[in-house]
């Protein structure tokens, strides 16, 4: 491959990290390769400080792509105005603060490939992303046969101190009160954790009438949920805040 540019969609996650010092390493002799990352507001604010040390491990600056609609970045005035949180047909906060935001940078820049951190536990989605969104994707590390937990290792062993909120139990870097999880699990954690961001989530999903716990196939809203209740466990909690929306237990 020669003379094509490949956008790394980075999420600041363990994964995407890699997958961008993997994409630089292999092909940003020959290729224009550009990192890019989609701010939200709700994110816990070490992800800043990864975003940095990640910026000098790959040795290039990470560029940001924000939806013009909201220059904010914020995940709470997505659901504010589109008075609408999460359900079937996904979170909107997602579709504004990364899908929409992806493709007025794609409109502007126009990438001959995309890269993101779908690790080889996550085939069926990295698959799910080609049918449903772009079919010139780089499975980099799918191909390089590495999961989360491989990832993990390589920023430790680069001396890169992995976001903040990994260490506070979450399974992933997303927003603090995603709310795409529908676990009792998650929900209660966060209001061990973060109690101050369990309250808004209950306070402005009860105010649009968005019921985003699952609780033994039932749906309930968040100051309804037993503090008791549990799901799955965190580590097998798996949702992601990338460039498309889906919704998990």
């Amino acid at each position: 491959m020669r003379d094509q540019k490949i956008v790394v969609w980075f999420s600041c996650g363990a994964a995407s990290a890699v997958a961008a010092k993997l994409t630089i390493e292999k092909y940003g002799k020959d290729n224009t390769v550009i990192v890019v990352n989609s701010p939200v507001k709700e994110e816990d604010e070490d992800n800043r400080r990864f975003l940095l040390d990640v910026e000098k491990w790959i040795g290039q600056k990470i560029e940001l792509a924000i939806n013009d609609k909201y220059p904010s970045c914020s995940a709470v005035e997505v659901w504010n105005k589109r008075k609408y949180m999460s359900g079937i047909a996904g979170a909107p906060c997602t579709v504004e603060l990364k899908k929409e935001a992806r493709y007025q940078w794609e409109k502007i820049n126009k990438p001959d490939w995309h890269v993101l951190g779908f690790t080889v536990t996550e085939k069926k989605r990295h698959d799910l992303f080609v049918i449903s969104e772009v079919p010139n994707v780089i499975p980099i590390l799918i191909d390089a046969n590495l999961t989360k937990g491989n990832c993990f290792e390589i920023l430790n062993n680069a001396g890169i101190k992995l976001p903040r909120i990994y260490s506070l139990g979450y399974p992933n870097a997303n927003c603090i009160g995603c709310v795409k999880a529908t676990s009792p699990t998650y929900w209660n954690h966060v209001r061990k954790v973060h109690p101050e961001v369990f309250k808004q989530r209950a306070e402005q999903s009860r105010e649009i009438g968005c019921r985003l716990v699952r609780v033994k196939g039932r749906r309930m809203f968040l100051d309804e949920l037993p503090a008791k209740s549990t799901g799955q466990s965190m580590k097998n909690i798996s949702f992601e805040c990338g460039i498309f929306c889906e919704i998990t237990n």
